[in-house]
């Protein structure tokens, strides 16, 4: 249905969970998956799992990183099962498909799954603009990885049939790869300038990228900020 949509799986150690995975996938009309350094992959377990979609397993792109996996897209979301800090953009399944469906009439959608013990780490969410949580039971919160897959995938289907917005005069969105060329200008800049140091880097950082992802700037508007940013390096080198 869509290979726009890209679903991307992060650090996946049981290979049944990628063939699993493919096959959710598949029954939705997704056919775009990526791994990023699978435990094992090619697998026969990972084939017996997907049935009948060992299409999708054996077009899977192999990938090193997230940021390879991801570099071409306009909008990256993640998923998470436990609630994160108020700086990310929270949504359930069907809000994120919603975006999903709209964004990838532009350029490529990534949804990032962690890994089955412990999840995205940190600095993938940081990638992300948003954060997408299944709501389920408090009693049992734990969601096989193919199972939140499965959820995804389907709502996803369902935003796609029911149409959205069409990308007439909307701005081209800014890639993954030129928001984080941004995100290490601003941070030049702001070392340059004094105003981040080795004492507050860390956080600074990390408040700056997600600030960036919230506001989800349009190509256009990072070039705009890139040439402010160049205009006050210049300012700020010393008079030779």
């Amino acid at each position: 249905m869509s290979a726009a949509i890209r679903i991307v799986l992060v650090d996946t150690s049981h290979p049944g969970n990628i063939g699993a995975s493919a096959r959710a996938m598949k029954n939705m009309g997704l056919e775009s998956l990526v791994l990023v350094r699978p435990g094992s992959h090619p697998d026969p377990e990972s084939v017996a799992r997907a049935s009948g979609a060992a299409d999708v397993l054996a077009q899977a792109r192999v990938a090193q990183s997230v940021d390879e996996a991801i570099g071409d897209c306009g909008l990256v979301l993640g998923t998470t099962a436990r609630g994160r800090s108020a700086h990310w953009r929270e949504l359930d399944a069907r809000a994120g498909a919603a975006e999903i469906a709209a964004a990838a009439a532009a350029l490529p959608v990534a949804v990032l799954f962690g890994g089955e013990r412990n999840g995205l780490a940190n600095e993938e969410l940081e990638r992300c603009e948003a954060l997408i949580r299944i709501p389920v039971d408090a009693a049992y919160g734990s969601l096989n990885l193919a199972q939140a897959v499965q959820i995804v995938c389907y709502e996803v289907r369902m935003a796609l049939a029911a149409g959205g917005p069409i990308a007439g005069d909307t701005p081209m969105p800014a890639t993954a790869d030129e928001r984080q060329a941004l995100d290490a200008h601003l941070e030049r800049v702001m070392r340059a300038s004094g105003f981040m140091h080795d004492g507050n880097a860390g956080q600074l950082g990390t408040r700056v990228r997600r600030l960036v992802a919230r506001a989800r700037p349009d190509d256009g508007e990072v070039r705009i900020l890139r040439g402010w940013l160049a205009a006050l390096e210049r300012r700020l080198r010393p008079e030779e």
